[in-house]
């Protein structure tokens, strides 16, 4: 330790989150060849090639990869050790970055960037698409601050609030024969089924890094059994991972579509959907927000949290009466 300077472990985590030695340097204002110049000295104290070049950026190396959130924790604690104690969202220029799918973005999005135009001006956040990107790794070195989805076996590196519960529901095109009609089982399995589901998952979610999460947006095992009672098998003619194309995939179709009632909430206030409830009753989703044990008490992520729990609320309360039943649960 004697021979580490602190400097050496501020470029390395800045590699890490950016995997690019220019947006690095720029991150943590310092010269493409500072940076380059760090490594190597970090490189001859590990005896190890923590990075490697490639097309798409500068790869970790497994060595680079177990040490990346031992140093992220280790930084935060010592900005936590000489920083200010309060967070002040008037004047602050933090930026801010969630990972979020479209989904999540069109329903809790809005309401969450108002409130930062309204308390928090100069504050800035990137979100980025959570079905792209290795989530868990990017909450572990620190790039993430929040994930919004629906989680479950969480490790204990990790904390999950639950923001409220989702249910699905039947959209199809405002022109279609069953639009604004209660829909029967028998009725929906006649018609072609656009979803939403990362491609490739087989059961519907994936884990990484001990954080499992839902990939497929709809509850494809109450599907498939509601279906099987009048011997029927689901027709997915369509398995994309936009939620937000629903509504022009559909247009001039036969086909219907599931998709989480506040999403159907959105469309129907554009009109671009007629909404019917599932003719069965299907079980509800948790949808939550994950961060990083580190961020516990840092005053503006706390603050961060907080905006996003107001933001869940505020979706819940302005919602129509489509989705009454669902509610929003605070954390104690």
């Amino acid at each position: 330790m004697k021979n580490l300077d602190l400097n050496l472990l501020i470029v390395f985590d800045a590699v890490m989150r950016e995997r690019n030695v220019l947006r690095a340097g720029q991150a943590i204002g310092l010269s493409p060849s500072a940076v380059s110049h760090a490594l190597s000295r970090l490189r001859a104290l590990l005896n190890d090639e923590l990075f490697i070049r490639t097309a798409a950026g500068m790869a970790p190396t497994a060595r680079a990869t177990e040490m990346a959130p031992l140093v992220r924790d280790a930084l935060v604690s010592a900005e936590h050790a000489i920083g200010p104690p309060v967070f002040e969202p008037e004047t602050s220029t933090r930026q801010f970055c969630i990972a979020a799918t479209d989904y999540m973005t069109a329903v809790v999005a809005p309401h969450f960037l108002r409130t930062l135009e309204a308390l928090a001006p100069h504050v800035g956040v990137t979100i980025l698409p959570a079905t792209r990107i290795d989530l868990t790794a990017q909450i572990d070195v620190g790039r993430v601050d929040v994930a919004l989805g629906s989680f479950s076996d969480i490790p204990h590196r990790l904390r999950a609030q639950r923001l409220f519960e989702e249910r699905d529901v039947v959209i199809v095109a405002p022109d279609h024969p069953l639009a604004g009609r209660s829909i029967t089982v028998d009725q929906l399995s006649a018609l072609p089924l656009f979803v939403v589901a990362a491609g490739g998952i087989d059961d519907g979610q994936i884990s990484e890094r001990g954080l499992t999460r839902r990939m497929e947006m709809f509850d494809r095992a109450t599907l498939s059994a509601e279906f099987a009672k009048i011997g029927a098998k689901p027709n997915l003619k369509v398995i994309q991972p936009h939620f937000l194309a629903l509504p022009t995939l559909l247009a001039g179709t036969s086909a219907a579509a599931l998709a989480p009632a506040r999403l159907a909430d959105v469309f129907l206030r554009s009109r671009s959907v007629a909404v019917s409830e599932l003719p069965w009753a299907a079980p509800a989703t948790p949808v939550q927000m994950v961060w990083h044990n580190r961020h516990g008490h840092d005053p503006a992520h706390r603050w961060l949290r907080s905006r996003l729990e107001d933001a869940a609320r505020q979706a819940a309360e302005s919602i129509s009466a489509l989705t009454d039943t669902t509610h929003v649960v605070h954390e104690p």
